[in-house]
């Protein structure tokens, strides 16, 4: 997996984000304030396997209440087998290591934060084996943590990119 610092960053649209993913969302924060938004931020990843590859693509969602929301996108790419608990494993350390990264930007004006985990609250369901973990691991972190269904950035928003 590459470093935080490595990750190419794009807008849906396909427009490349060229400064670091901090000061992008920095700026982003305070156009948006300026034109008057509220924020909260929710960052998620989803993967998919495709033969001997692993595609990740971690997403931030900055959502505007009431006013819609768009996203800034990171995919990357692995050539390594993985348990699907592990998979979800990556995708939720991929998430946390980006909330980590702007977590104190976001503290400084105030915008509320969520990391979404692409995993089923349902025990009939696969994913949910890495629920206690995902959860232990976002929360032991001191980050709010949201799964299925209420998981959209990792569910639907990184699901699209992935």
């Amino acid at each position: 997996m590459r470093e935080i610092n490595e990750l190419k960053w794009r807008k849906l649209n396909g427009q490349i984000i060229d400064q670091p993913i901090a000061r992008a969302v920095e700026d982003t924060i305070l156009e948006e304030k300026a034109k008057g938004n509220e924020l909260k931020v929710c960052i998620g990843t989803d993967s998919q396997v495709y033969g001997e590859d692993i595609e990740f693509a971690t997403v931030i969602v900055f959502v505007r209440p009431g006013n819609g929301a768009f996203m800034f996108i990171a995919n990357q790419s692995v050539s390594q087998k993985m348990s699907l608990k592990e998979r979800l494993l990556n995708e939720v350390s991929l998430s946390i290591q980006i909330a980590y990264n702007i977590c104190n930007i976001l503290d400084t004006y105030h915008v509320d934060l969520e990391v979404h985990a692409d995993i089923n609250t349902n025990p009939n369901f696969k994913s949910n084996a890495a629920l206690s973990e995902a959860m232990g691991y976002i929360l032991s972190m001191g980050f709010v943590f949201k799964a299925k269904p209420d998981s959209f950035a990792s569910t639907s928003c990184a699901n699209k990119v992935v």
